[in-house]
């Protein structure tokens, strides 16, 4: 980027978030006049305007609007580029931002960040909690935790495979004393399923291995299919019926006694877990601190 195009997008930028020519010269240190021509020249060479000017204020154009968010990404990768070169900033400090999937974030991802938080003060972090897929570059996020997702990633992207989740099948020890415990698959077929709802209202049905390890899904009828795996675990605790659901999710149930497994020589193997960030924040002190407080996760 040449010198004069940086020159021009921080006073474009101050005026924006100041709201006047004036108050951002005041931020700059420079004179009104001077903002005011720096933003007409960057709408000359861009040949769009960026701002419509009143006599009380400035308003964002739709193309301002466009141009005012790649800015605030130009400026925040200087940073990042400054923070990773400067030698001071050896300590992780600054803005992190994490997303991990719902419940697997608050069960098995919140122990780990109580910790980090407590040995790293200087970071302000930023964790969102949500099964919906994050696009790193698009949101800003630092590092993100995926059961799942798109396996072809972009070379962009750093990733930690973390390993395969087990799919389980379950009931609680009332359930089993009362409607007697399956044999062999078809036996569990006949049990009262309690599926999970996916996003789009459909039923999602239980996984099976073939002999020769292929996996394959199969439609069961349902007493229950509910759109949340916390309120489905609850359901199966509660004696409603026999479930599928993954290792990490029923562990500690199963440890306290709330649940048993059934036919555990049918657990198929379910989703990766992995660990994405972009290649360009890796040595990013808070990135890199971050990342290795997450190498002890694990999804058995």
């Amino acid at each position: 980027m040449h010198d004069h195009r940086l020159k021009d997008i921080l006073p474009f930028v101050a005026s924006v978030e100041c709201g006047s020519f004036t108050a951002a010269a005041e931020r700059l240190h420079v004179t009104g006049s001077a903002v005011s021509k720096s933003v007409s020249r960057l709408e000359t060479r861009l040949g769009s305007r960026l701002l419509e000017r009143t006599t009380r204020s400035l308003h964002l154009t739709d193309a301002g609007t466009a141009y005012y968010q790649t800015c605030l990404r130009i400026l925040e990768d200087l940073a990042e580029a400054e923070a990773v070169l400067a030698a001071q900033r050896t300590i992780p400090s600054g803005r992190l931002r994490l997303a991990v999937p719902t419940t697997y974030g608050r069960l098995n991802v919140m122990p780990l960040l109580m910790p980090f938080c407590q040995q790293h003060p200087e970071l302000a972090l930023s964790l969102s909690l949500s099964d919906r897929f994050v696009d790193l570059f698009e949101e800003g996020v630092d590092v993100a935790v995926r059961i799942g997702g798109a396996p072809d990633l972009p070379a962009s992207l750093g990733c930690r495979n973390m390993g395969r989740e087990q799919m389980q099948f379950c009931a609680s020890p009332a359930y089993l004393g009362r409607e007697g415990r399956p044999e062999n698959e078809a036996a569990l077929l006949n049990h009262r399923a309690i599926l999970y709802e996916r996003v789009d209202g459909t039923p999602k049905p239980w996984l099976f291995t073939t002999d020769d390890g292929q996996p394959h899904w199969r439609e069961v009828p349902f007493r229950l299919a509910l759109g949340d795996v916390d309120a489905q675990l609850q359901a199966v605790i509660a004696g409603l019926g026999v479930a599928q659901m993954p290792s990490w999710l029923i562990q500690r149930a199963v440890a306290a006694g709330e649940l048993e497994i059934i036919l555990p020589q049918l657990q198929p193997d379910g989703l990766t877990l992995s660990v994405v960030w972009p290649r360009r924040k890796q040595f990013l002190p808070k990135v890199d601190a971050l990342l290795s407080t997450l190498s002890a996760l694990s999804i058995r």
